[in-house]
């Protein structure tokens, strides 16, 4: 019978293979309406690489902070045809999310509306970061958010 390690029954899944875990990985992903689900995938994916590994909420958080991240870069960052990154930035204390779009204009937090459709996905992101900003970037922005270990 195999011993499991402690630390074994915290992972959400198996890594996959691929680069050493601690450095950043980038994608870049087409903006189009299935980007967002592609995102989450991938940030998934190269969280389970993580040592020590995340607890299935942190993972969880992660891919929703990605996923609201991506769908304003969708929405508001890019234009038809137009492509965006994101950047998974592990640390010792803290993971990063980053979603570059060549669109400058900064986001804004807004008020809550039970009347509009959008506009919650900063409210999402601003529960679930430890913090988070944008920065402008030659050819466009960054727009990050981090949460802790």
């Amino acid at each position: 019978m195999a011993h499991m390690q402690p630390d074994a029954l915290r992972k959400c899944s198996d890594p996959p293979p691929g680069p050493p875990p601690g450095l950043p990985v980038r994608k870049v992903f087409r903006s189009d309406p299935e980007a967002a689900g592609k995102v989450r995938r991938f940030v998934r994916e190269q969280l389970a690489k993580e040592e020590p590994a995340l607890t299935c909420e942190q993972v969880d958080n992660l891919c929703l902070i990605a996923s609201e991240l991506a769908t304003n870069a969708i929405r508001y960052g890019t234009e038809p045809g137009d492509s965006f990154a994101v950047v998974v930035l592990p640390t010792p204390d803290e993971v990063r999310i980053e979603v570059w779009d060549p669109v400058r204009r900064l986001p804004r937090l807004r008020n809550d509306s039970d009347e509009r459709a959008r506009g919650r996905g900063l409210h999402i992101v601003d529960r679930l970061a430890a913090r988070w900003n944008a920065t402008e970037r030659p050819f466009g922005k960054a727009v990050w958010a981090e949460v802790a270990r």
